[in-house]
Formats: C-alpha cells, structure tokens, sequence
C-alpha cells in the first residue's frame, strides 16, 4: 500500500480541507486522520458504519497503595516530575505529572507503589465495503502522541492491506506526530500558506521531511490573501528543485461548506476546481 500524507508546517492552512477533498476525488479504499491532539477529519467525510472502539495504552502510571505506604518519602524525593506531594503523611500521585519512569516503584522499600497501564487515548476504526477510516483521539495530558499516531496508521494498512493507495492527514507543526506520521509514507504533499510564519513553518516541514528522504510536492492554500509571498513560495520550490502543484484561492464557500460537513468539492466554488488540478498534478507524482 502506497502513502500519500498531506501536511502543512502551521494550524490553519487548510490541511485537512485539502486532505478531505484528495479522498473525495480518489474513492479513497483507506484513509487516516493522524492529528490526535485535534482530529476532526471525521467531521466532513461521511461514515456509514459504527466505529470499533479500542482504548490505547501508553506509557504507565505510578499507582500508590496507602495501606502499605510507611511514609518513608523515598518517591517524593527522588520524582524528577513532582509528581508526588504529601499531606499528613498521605502521599498523593498525579497522574497528569506522571511521566512513567518507574524511580518510585524502585525506590519504595515496601513495594507500595506499582507502575500499572494506563489509557492513553481511544482509537476508532470505521470500516464498510467501500473504505476503511482510522483515527484517535489523544487523552488530555498524555504525551504519547507520536505512539498513538504509529497505531492509527497500522490500524488503517492492516484493515485495507489490499486498498492500493492510502491517504493521510497528518498533524500540523514539526513534532512528535508528525515524525511517526512520516515514517513510511511514499510522499507528501505539503500545504503552505502565503504568510510571513507560514513560509517560515513550511521551510521547517520540508527541512523535517528531507531528513526522510520522502518524494514532497507543494501546494498553496489561500493564495490570494497575499501574492507577492505566494511568489515566495513558488520561487523557494523552483530553487530547491521541490514539484508546485498549484494554488487555491481564498473562497467563503468553502468555509460553509466545511461548516456543513462537505469537502469543497461537494459544492460547486472556485476552491474545490482549485484544488481538483492540485489533485490530479499530485496524483500524477504519487502513483508515478
């Protein structure tokens, strides 16, 4: 299975309306929403069928027993994290400080505290007979972001192992998420945006994405919001010898459609003729 994953270097690029409208135009058999901080992919692909639910377990948690707890302060004391206070000789572990080491447990001269799993986030599978859809939600506090978006994707190729191609929302930024969101994938189409932090955060994703080696195509969203860095961009891409596929213009339907639950190619607007040239230019490189 062949990976398309769409990326942008910033929030508000319009990555996931991209995303939305590339699987729309492929009949795409398998798909992930892998911006487990945030997703919301699922808010305008539609879905048939119930999601199968599985809870994601990331790193473990210190879990105290105070009936066997001495108040000898060993864990408080050597807790890197602070994640261990005390009142009246009553030691209180928070979970959300919790980083999972294991020092308390080895420390505790009388094996009060154990390190236990714990649920890091909840994972969804749709699947039907015309696609399979994989995505997560992160639970607050968890920092085990880039685990979870490696289980999205394995979820997604093991339940359409036979889909030709897959396409892939990634996260916005250059984390955690984003590093496991790349590993694997056949290319990447990065969406930029035409603004002074938004040339400066694509230059990042690319620079982030070459470390991998990866086939990269870029495209511009809300290209007319400013021409002269639209320019930028297109230059930056002839320089460094990067595939442009094209520009999208600004268009206010296409945020009623988004706020409809549409893709812009749902309706008729100059952003979703946009965005099928882009489409088919990408397509072109990606099955190559």
């Amino acid at each position: 299975m062949k990976q398309l994953l769409i990326l942008s270097g910033k929030g508000g690029t319009g990555k996931t309306t991209v995303a939305s409208a590339f699987i729309k135009l492929a009949s795409a058999q398998a798909y992930a929403d892998c911006d487990v901080d945030a997703p919301n992919l699922h808010l305008i692909t539609e879905q048939n069928a119930k999601p199968s639910r599985a809870d994601y377990y990331g790193l473990p948690k210190a879990l105290l027993d105070p009936e066997l707890c001495i108040a000898c302060d060993e864990c408080r004391k050597h807790c890197r994290f602070d994640a261990i206070s005390s009142a009246d000789k009553q030691y209180v572990v928070d979970l959300y400080a919790c980083e999972g080491c294991g020092v308390c447990e080895f420390v505790c001269p009388v094996g009060a505290i154990k390190m236990i799993p714990a649920v890091a986030g909840e994972m969804m599978l749709y699947a039907d007979q015309e696609s399979i859809f994989s995505t997560a939600q992160l639970k607050m506090g968890s920092g085990t972001s880039g685990k979870l978006v490696t289980e999205v994707k394995k979820r997604m190729k093991s339940a359409a192992n036979d889909a030709p191609f897959a396409i892939i929302d990634g996260s916005p930024g250059i984390g955690c998420p984003v590093i496991a969101s790349l590993s694997g994938v056949d290319m990447v189409l990065i969406v930029a945006e035409p603004s002074v932090s938004g040339i400066s955060d694509m230059e990042r994703i690319i620079n982030t994405a070459a470390t991998f080696g990866t086939k990269m195509a870029v495209c511009i969203n809300k290209f007319d919001t400013n021409l002269e860095i639209a320019k930028q961009i297109e230059g930056f891409c002839e320089k460094q010898g990067l595939p442009f596929v094209g520009s999208i213009p600004f268009d206010p339907a296409a945020v009623k459609a988004v706020n409809n639950g549409q893709t812009i190619v749902d309706v008729e607007c100059a952003s979703g003729t946009a965005v099928k040239k882009v489409y088919q230019k990408t397509m072109d490189l990606f099955l190559a």
